[in-house]
C-alpha cells in the first residue's frame, strides 16, 4: 500500500503540530516513532481519517483521502484502528467487543459477525476469555481485544497508536508478538510506539518525527545503525542509555 503525504500541515488554535511532511513510501509495515509531542499520534489520525490537516495533501493507493464527513466515514470504514486504552465497550464481553462493530458499523449479518469475533479471539489466544468483560481481563488481554475488534472487519491497512504505552513489561511483549504475527501473515500496519527493538526489527520502515517535523525515514536498520541527523542520534542515545 502507498502511503503519499505532500507538505502535509496540521494546526490547533493557531499552533501549529505538524509541519511541511512529505512522505512517499510502500507501507508493509511503518513505525513512527520520535519524543513525546512531536505530532505521531497527529499524523496517525490525519491517514486514519480522524483529522483533516489544515494543509497539504494525503493519498492512500493513488486515491486522495476526503475531506467530507460522509466520505471521511466511508474511508475510515477500510481501516482498523486500536488506540491506547482499547476503547473497549466495559459492559460487553470480548466476543460482543468485537462483534458489535462488525453488525453497526459494516452491515455483517449476526450469525457471521458471531462466527467471525469467535475465529479472531480464538486466532490471538482470547479463546477462552470471550465471555470475559473487560475488567476481568489483563491489560494484555484487553489490547488483543482491541486487535481482534480492529481486524474484524478485514481492514486494508491496521493503525496502533502506542497499544502497549499503558502496559506492563510482561503485557507490552504479548501485545508485540500479536503484531509482528499478524506482519508475518500479511497485515499491513502503521505503529506510533516507543518501543525501539520492535520498530527495528518487526517494521520494515521507521519514520522520525521530532517537533512536528520529519526528520528522517527509511528502512529500519539504517535509522538505526546510521542515523543521520542529530536529533536521532541524540533520541537514541537517550533511549538506550539505560536498556540491557
Amino acid at each position: 500500500m502507498r502511503v503519499e503525504l505532500s507538505h502535509l500541515s496540521m494546526a490547533f488554535d493557531g499552533t501549529e503540530v505538524l509541519r511541511d511532511i512529505t512522505f512517499d513510501e510502500e507501507v508493509s509495515a511503518l513505525a513512527v516513532i520520535g519524543p513525546s509531542g512531536g505530532g505521531k499520534s497527529t499524523l496517525l489520525r490525519i491517514i486514519g481519517g480522524l483529522l483533516v490537516p489544515t494543509g497539504g495533501t494525503l493519498a492512500v493507493d493513488g486515491a486522495p483521502v476526503p475531506t467530507g464527513e460522509a466520505a471521511l466515514r466511508d474511508y475510515r470504514a477500510t481501516l482498523g484502528f486500536v488506540f491506547q486504552d482499547g476503547g473497549l465497550f466495559h459492559h460487553l464481553t470480548a466476543q460482543e467487543n468485537v462483534a458489535l462493530p462488525l453488525r453497526v458499523v459494516h452491515g455483517v449479518e449476526d450469525a457471521e459477525a458471531s462466527d467471525r469475533a469467535h475465529d479472531l479471539l480464538e486466532r490471538l489466544g482470547l479463546a477462552d476469555s470471550a465471555a470475559k468483560r473487560p475488567a476481568q481481563l489483563s491489560g494484555g488481554q484487553k489490547q488483543r481485544v482491541a486487535i481482534a475488534r480492529a481486524l474484524a472487519a478485514r481492514p486494508r491497512l491496521l493503525l496502533l497508536d502506542e497499544p502497549t504505552s499503558a502496559l506492563d513489561p510482561e503485557f507490552t511483549t504479548e501485545v508485540l508478538d500479536v503484531v509482528r504475527d499478524l506482519k508475518e501473515a500479511g497485515t499491513r500496519f502503521i505503529i506510533v510506539t516507543h518501543e525501539m527493538g520492535f520498530a527495528r526489527h518487526a517494521c520494515d520502515t521507521v519514520a522520525f518525527l521530532y517537533g512536528g517535523r520529519l526528520l528522517e525515514h527509511g528502512p529500519s536498520e539504517r535509522l538505526f545503525d546510521n542515523p543521520r541527523t542529530p536529533e536521532l542520534k541524540r533520541f537514541l542515545s537517550r533511549l538506550l542509555e539505560w536498556s540491557m
